[in-house]
């Protein structure tokens, strides 16, 4: 009898032990989850066959959790400027500076954070007949503000396999279609403001585009990123959208000044 109740004790203390940790361990896994929507307008101009800039203005939008409204809260505005050398057919050089207008950005926090961000980047291309693989590796240096007003120094690292595939053509083209699939790993230094831990994030991304013209293009893709942190781990589903401009000036130019040409001669 004694011998029964001992086991029926240390039955009940194992399944009490098991439930506290199952519950540990579900709190510990806890994820919030957050729909977004990010847009963004690029303005490339071509200097020369080597050299090229680029100007970014994005905003981001995100649900809270308290609506799923997707466009709840605009959490992010930036400004980002670009020069490009070509070094070879298969490899590009970048380097951009930044500025992110971040307010109650969920990674981040429920606080005004402005950052100023500085990047060197490389891609190397693989060409292939039909579709194009490129590799992208990316430092960034983050200079934020947390939630104590001090400002800190976040190194980041990025790199991204991405496939562009042309649906209605083998190049990229006036009227052509084209379906694209990255995946991209982030890692971090650990700071106050973003977290301690090593692996920052990872964000895979699907979607397609559409040339209107040779210099005008838009995209659009779903995005999926994975966020682990100190207290919990997060999960965003994104929208996203891209309208790019090529050499958007001097197309216009070029348009006036045949347009001016053209009225001329019928004078």
């Amino acid at each position: 009898m004694s011998s029964k109740f001992a086991q029926n004790r240390s039955f009940k203390k194992n399944c009490t032990a098991f439930a506290a940790f199952f519950i540990m361990s579900v709190s510990y896994c806890q994820t919030s989850t957050y729909g977004q929507f990010w847009n963004e307008v690029q303005f490339n101009r071509t200097i020369n066959a080597k050299w090229s800039t680029e100007l970014n203005l994005g905003s981001s939008y995100s649900s809270t959790e308290t609506s799923s409204n997707i466009f709840e809260n605009n959490i992010q505005k930036s400004f980002r400027g670009w020069g490009h050398y070509y070094l070879s057919p298969r490899w590009k050089i970048s380097s951009f500076v930044a500025y992110y207008d971040n307010k109650d950005v969920p990674e981040i926090g429920q606080f005004k954070s402005p950052e100023w961000r500085f990047a060197l980047q490389a891609i190397y291309y693989f060409h292939k007949t039909g579709y194009t693989l490129s590799t992208r590796m990316r430092m960034e240096l983050r200079h934020m503000r947390n939630g104590d007003d001090d400002y800190e120094n976040v190194l980041r690292y990025r790199q991204q396999f991405k496939y562009l595939q042309p649906i209605n053509s083998k190049i990229l083209r006036k009227g052509v279609v084209y379906g694209i699939a990255s995946d991209e790993l982030y890692f971090k230094s650990g700071t106050k403001v973003t977290g301690l831990s090593f692996f920052d994030r990872n964000r895979l991304v699907v979607g397609a585009g559409y040339l209107f013209t040779d210099d005008i293009q838009l995209e659009f893709a779903y995005a999926n990123e994975y966020l682990p942190r100190d207290n919990e781990n997060q999960i965003v589903n994104a929208a996203s959208l891209t309208l790019t401009f090529n050499n958007l000036l001097p197309n216009l130019n070029k348009k006036l000044l045949h347009k001016n040409e053209a009225n001329t001669n019928e004078d």
